[in-house]
């Protein structure tokens, strides 16, 4: 499944680029997650809890920071498993200052299999833009 938007962060592109290379800062808008620790350079495990329609289940995972660009873009890669399926994701995020804010473009590709693709593509596609939605709303709070 393709995913693509844009969201206005109201700092400074640098700011904005700092902000989305902080794992503390990702792990507190990352919806669902209960930790993000460094394993690598640029590497973290995450443990996090995702809810479609009435299917939850806890995901152990993958998060890497990759092709950085500092302060004009970076790759994000995630993957995760548990006992309802797995998840895959890879995406680009380009920063580009608007005034005193940065506009924050995506685009990517998410994978799910097992139980959890059973849900349905359209409600997979719904669920992973309000994801996304409160992602970038609780990095705007920061």
């Amino acid at each position: 499944m393709k995913i693509s938007g844009s969201y206005t962060l109201r700092v400074p592109q640098e700011r904005a680029y700092a902000l989305l290379q902080t794992p503390d800062v990702l792990a507190r808008c990352i919806p669902g997650c209960e930790s993000l620790v460094q394993i690598a350079d640029n590497t973290y495990e995450m443990k996090m809890k995702l809810a479609i329609a009435s299917l939850a289940a806890f995901f152990d995972g993958k998060v890497r920071i990759a092709d950085q660009q500092p302060p004009t873009s970076f790759r994000l890669i995630v993957e995760g498993s548990g006992k309802i399926g797995f998840l895959k994701g890879e995406g680009t995020l380009r920063l580009t200052p608007d005034g005193e804010s940065t506009l924050i473009a995506y685009e990517g590709d998410v994978q799910m299999g097992g139980t959890i693709a059973a849900v349905g593509q359209r409600l997979i596609d719904t669920t992973s833009r309000m994801l996304i939605k409160r992602f970038f709303e609780k990095l705007g709070e920061i």
